[in-house]
């Protein structure tokens, strides 16, 4: 089972002001946009494997996140196959996870959370694609 970046996560206060710098300066461009109500977070993907996380809610974890840290890197996505397989040998291996069993996120992929204490101080997601017909 092959671990490949998705994607990185930047949690900001906006989306509409952070396409100003991400696709006005720098001209990257934005393949969808959408809402993930479990997340309680608006999402901007961009083509290039950068995803734009806007807080819905203030008690989000991006809103948290945004809170304690201020706006920045969030979290380093890996995208796997056989999510739930991989999160069983990882917490057999000592691994602190945040979620023992995968959630839905964007795109409808399923997704789960690794402690940072797990991975010196990076937020880690794994995901698995959601199949297309």
């Amino acid at each position: 089972m092959s671990l490949d970046i998705d994607h990185i996560g930047i949690a900001v206060r906006s989306l509409d002001e952070a396409k100003k710098f991400w696709v006005g300066q720098l001209g990257l461009k934005v393949a969808r946009v959408e809402e993930v109500p479990e997340q309680k977070v608006r999402v901007a993907i961009l083509e290039n494997g950068i995803e734009l996380l806007e807080p819905t809610s203030p008690d989000s974890p991006v809103a948290k996140f945004i809170e304690k840290r201020g706006e920045g890197l969030h979290h380093l996505t890996l995208q796997t196959s056989q999510l739930a397989g991989r999160l069983k040998a990882l917490k057999d291996a000592g691994v602190n996870l945040i979620d023992e069993k995968p959630r839905i996120g964007a795109g409808g992929a399923g997704i789960a959370f690794l402690h940072p204490k797990s991975a010196h101080g990076v937020l880690v997601e794994l995901c698995e694609p959601h199949a297309t017909d």
